[in-house]
């Protein structure tokens, strides 16, 4: 029987790249973003249906859900609609904060909830949610993307436990950095001179030269599939070898090292 797939932030990125990969697959693919009439790829394909929805807007997204789930069966939703905001904490308006946690952990947690009633009372069903390495470890400069982050992992297992007695699996997938343009096209920041040394050595990582060393968004998107495929009862799955090399470390050296580290000019 084919499988329905329900993808969030699919107009780029991981989120398109996945969505073609569940394609080949065999799988039907229900593919949200947030300005369909500028897609022009997704939804040339047969069994890909591409639906209006930005997860910030909370009527709206209830709204999509709810049609959608009145023509549609869904096995696996994937939450991954999400940015980057970088920069000092002290530089940020309070709008950018309240619009980065709007849409990174809000979107998430009300996607979930707007499914939880169909998969439980379907008594099955995968919820996979997108975080980052940095939501397993902090970065400086990514002080209110990384408390979005860390909050969806904290959702995420608190929900596991939850939905485990209706069968409803909930799963993370933590990528490290991806080959897409989301250092571009996903990012919003803040500048404060105070902090210029440390911006500029963070900048480093979104060069070129350091882009090219990452994951391929389609390792990452088969990670997604493993997760969705595999009936382990594993919560977290870290995705790309630089991931994997960051949170060893951070395990092994712990929080105080790191910010030794930084305090003796060696930011990372």
């Amino acid at each position: 029987m084919q499988k329905t797939i329900f993808i969030t932030g699919a107009s780029s990125g991981l989120g398109k790249t996945t969505a073609k990969l569940f394609h080949s697959k065999g799988w039907k693919v229900i593919a949200t973003v947030r300005n369909p009439e500028k897609e022009t790829e997704l939804d040339q394909f047969e069994n890909i249906k591409v639906f209006k929805l930005d997860v910030s807007k909370k009527e709206e997204l209830e709204n999509t859900v709810f049609e959608i789930l009145k023509n549609y069966s869904v096995d696996v939703v994937l939450n991954n609609a999400g940015y980057g905001l970088i920069g000092p904490l002290e530089a940020f308006s309070d709008e950018q904060i309240q619009r980065q946690i709007e849409t990174n952990l809000m979107g998430v947690i009300r996607v979930t909830k707007a499914f939880t009633p169909y998969f439980r009372a379907k008594n099955e069903g995968v919820f996979i949610n997108i975080t980052s390495t940095f939501g397993l470890m902090g970065f400086p400069t990514c002080s209110v993307y990384s408390a979005t982050k860390f909050a969806v992992d904290g959702f995420s297992e608190c929900m596991a436990y939850e939905l485990a007695q209706f069968n409803v699996k909930v799963k993370v997938v933590a990528p490290g950095g991806i080959q897409t343009d989301f250092a571009g096209r996903s990012l919003d920041g803040a500048f404060h001179e105070s902090y210029q040394k440390l911006i500029s050595k963070v900048q480093e990582g979104y060069s070129p030269e350091q882009v090219a060393k990452y994951s391929k968004p389609e390792d990452i998107a088969q990670t997604i599939f493993e997760a969705a495929t595999d009936e382990k009862e594993q919560l977290r799955y870290v995705a790309g070898k630089d991931a994997n090399e960051l949170y060893s470390e951070r395990m092994k050296n712990g929080v105080e090292n790191q910010v030794q580290k930084v305090r003796s000019g060696f930011v990372f």
